[in-house]
């Protein structure tokens, strides 16, 4: 192919560019390489000397004075033309070519280094030229790219989602592009624009549809866990058959067997308006099994809405004081459907199908309420306000106050646990002479400076580990599932009744809403996905603890003396901050048809759905741009069609009038203008002999004697229309 200094040419280089930048961008992400400018820069230079054809001599000299320039500046000091550190660069360059041979890579210097990667990037320039304007050939450099960032997406840090995209966008346009230069030289054709453009419209289109359908196309979970934690198990001895793999991002159901790594995931989930945070419970789970948590059974019941909720809440001992909270899911066909505990009725259920039945389900067991389809629902509860006289009155076990079946349950434990769990506990407790300042010593316990909250760096039980202990004694690194985990266990091993509960933090505060802004709205995502600890005490009922490092919950107790204290309430931003009001006994709530006139609440909705399915609707608008766009470079093919069915049906004579100017429209558009001051029989007998036929001529004799007499004889409209109408279809492109 002879190099032309053209635009299609240039187009080549920047999407060769491209590729070339994919392999530079995780390099300043994985490694401590700086300066990443620098080799970018001489990139450009490297191809923009290559497309201005300058002689190798001189691409040779600029690109070494390049390259000794940026080593000069990054590793010596004085001026670049005092020469003596070029004889100490020599030096520095013979030591490492025997380090090379050595195969001593260690040992090599940073200078050194540097030269190497300008070298590489030299001779990928090199190739890529060759590649494009020699060979015509790009398929297995393009492949080798999306191999190296997939493989460094699945095994590193570095996030190649949009890398991707844009690998395969410049990869199929580059080798469309080679196709299309290939066949030329094959078939010995000059090339020209217009041919250009004929090849690279339906090749854009192609590669636009194959991206939108690729983002926007639903996609199957994946058969196979994420094989790095695997791996690093396997490494450190640890990995074991049918291990689970790491944790599932956000909420998950499977906890049989815990540990492993995961990853954030910003999502939202649902959106709640309330007066405060509060956790979000889903689930609970009452057998620990050494590797995770199962439910001892299931129990499934209904309940009528606005009926009262079957679960445990807090006894009638306890100072209560009544609340409402409005949930707004995102997956309306499916939610997982969230309560705060203390949950009493929910009610105004909006259900997205309103011939469906307004009965709710719920396992008892696990006091999880099975999913409905609904835009929203509505939840009264009771928040406790405990007496810390009465939660330290439970001191031992006593028949009389639970039962024995109920006591058994909530304290069994696996007979593999190691007993040294159970003797740290009683270390932990010593001196402690009632359950509530037990839980309290263990739950402080995980926050000393010798645990770690950590996502990434999280170890898998091997086949003889027990989860809890591993996490004890050797890790002491892990996310709330470990903490949680831990502390349930422990407690369990002194006699103290503990269960398992999954289901979300408060989330991210958004702004006040309902009347005179006395409720907040919350953004709850994936990343709020959590599990706690709850302790029944016979007099008080479940009562949350939160060992987490970093967590806190919203307990209130009364330490006497008047004074109540809010155990780290969840605070509201410094700019949005407003004075407390007093709770009062029953606040007012907004009735359902205020709700739906309130316009702060309905653009909250609009923008929280916005922000939930944005990239959804910028692919479509994206898409249904192109596809006009697709549509009206085509009309020449579909709006002959248009104009046809139009006057398919007309029968007035005068019908001619206006289906003679959208002939003349058509022929314009398909390329047949009509000069100025020509006459219109001059005209027809252009089209005629262009279309080697006389329909034009006798289409205009009719058209002008209607213009002329204003009248035409009956049926001249139907005796013309095959006329027009082959006419019509001639312009079709």
């Amino acid at each position: 192919m002879m190099i032309k200094r053209d635009f299609p040419t240039l187009l080549l280089y920047m999407l060769g560019f491209i590729l070339l930048w994919e392999w530079l961008r995780p390099v300043e992400k994985l490694t401590d390489t700086a300066h990443m400018e620098v080799f970018i820069i001489f990139l450009l230079v490297s191809l923009a000397l290559s497309f201005f054809k300058m002689k190798w001599i001189w691409q040779f000299f600029i690109k070494s004075m390049y390259m000794l320039f940026f080593i000069h500046r990054f590793y010596y000091e004085g001026g670049f033309f005092q020469f003596s550190w070029v004889k100490s660069f020599s030096a520095d360059f013979i030591a490492n070519v025997g380090f090379m041979l050595a195969r001593n890579w260690t040992a090599l210097s940073y200078e050194f280094r540097t030269f190497l990667l300008f070298i590489l990037l030299w001779l990928m320039v090199y190739l890529i030229h060759y590649w494009l304007l020699r060979q015509q050939q790009i398929f297995i450099f393009f492949f080798m790219t999306l191999v190296y960032i997939t493989v460094l997406d699945t095994f590193t840090v570095y996030d190649a989602k949009y890398a991707i995209v844009r690998t395969v966008v410049s990869g199929f346009t580059v080798m469309g592009m080679l196709t299309f230069y290939r066949i030329l030289n094959r078939e010995k054709v000059n090339s020209n624009p217009a041919s250009l453009k004929k090849w690279m419209a339906p090749l854009a289109g192609m590669v636009a549809f194959s991206i939108l359908a690729g983002v926007i196309s639903p996609k199957a979970a994946p058969f196979w866990p994420d094989p790095v934690p695997y791996l690093k198990a396997a490494k450190d001895g640890v990995a074991n058959k049918g291990s689970n793999g790491p944790s599932r991002i956000g909420y998950g159901e499977n906890d049989d067997r815990l540990g492993g790594p995961f990853i954030g995931d910003d999502s939202p989930v649902f959106m709640a308006e309330a007066p405060d945070k509060n956790y979000w419970k889903v689930e609970t789970k009452d057998l620990y099994t050494g590797k995770g948590w199962i439910a001892s059974g299931s129990t499934s019941i209904e309940f009528p809405e606005g009926g009262l909720v079957p679960v445990y809440s807090a006894l009638g001992t306890v100072e209560t004081m009544k609340e409402t909270a409005v949930i707004y899911p995102v997956n309306t066909r499916n939610p997982l459907i969230v309560y705060p505990a203390g949950v009493q009725r929910i009610r105004n259920i909006n259900p997205k199908n309103p011939q469906g039945s307004h009965s709710i389900g719920i396992d008892t067991t696990k006091e999880k309420i099975e999913s409905f389809e609904a835009t929203d629902y509505t939840m009264d509860f009771t928040v406790p306000r405990y007496k810390v006289d009465d939660l330290r009155k439970t001191t031992a076990f006593n028949p009389s106050e639970m039962g024995q079946e109920f006591y058994d349950l909530y304290t069994r434990l696996p007979a593999s646990l190691p007993p040294r769990i159970k003797q740290l506990t009683e270390e932990i407790t010593a001196g402690k002479n009632n359950w509530y300042d037990k839980a309290k010593a263990v739950e402080a316990y995980f926050s000393s400076s010798d645990f770690t909250y950590d996502q990434k760096n999280v170890a898998m039980p091997g086949k003889y580990d027990d989860y809890v202990d591993q996490f004890l004694f050797d890790t002491k690194r892990g996310y709330c599932d470990n903490f949680s985990t831990s502390m349930a266990v422990m407690l369990r091993t002194i006699g103290i009744p503990t269960r398992w509960v999954k289901g979300f933090t408060g989330g991210g505060f958004m702004k006040y809403g309902g009347e005179n802004d006395s409720l907040k709205v919350y953004r709850i995502t994936n990343n709020n996905a959590h599990s706690w600890v709850e302790v029944f005490l016979p007099n008080q009922g479940w009562v949350p603890f939160e060992p987490t490092k970093g967590f806190t919950n919203d307990l209130r107790i009364n330490y006497g003396a008047g004074e109540t204290a809010l155990n780290d309430q969840p605070s509201v931003p410094a700019s949005v901050q407003k004075p407390q009001e007093k709770p009062k006994d029953e606040p007012k709530h907004p009735t359902k048809k205020e709700k739906i006139f309130d316009f702060k609440l309905t653009w909250l909705k609009v923008k929280f759905f916005f922000i939930a399915h944005w990239k959804w609707m910028v692919l479509t608008i994206a898409g249904v741009i192109v596809l006009t766009a697709i549509l009206y470079h085509i009309r020449g093919k579909w709006l002959p069609y248009l104009v046809l069915m139009r006057y398919r049906f007309k029968r007035k004579d005068e019908t001619i009038a206006s289906a003679y100017l959208t002939l003349l429209h058509q022929l314009d558009r398909y390329g047949l203008k009509r000069k100025e001051n020509q006459t219109l029989r001059n005209y027809a007998k252009y089209i005629d002999s262009f279309f080697s036929t006389r329909e034009m001529t006798r289409l205009t004799s009719c058209y002008e004697e209607y213009l002329y007499h204003k009248h035409l004889p009956e049926g001249s409209w139907q005796d013309s229309r095959e006329l027009w109408e082959n006419l019509i279809k001639k312009t079709i492109a």
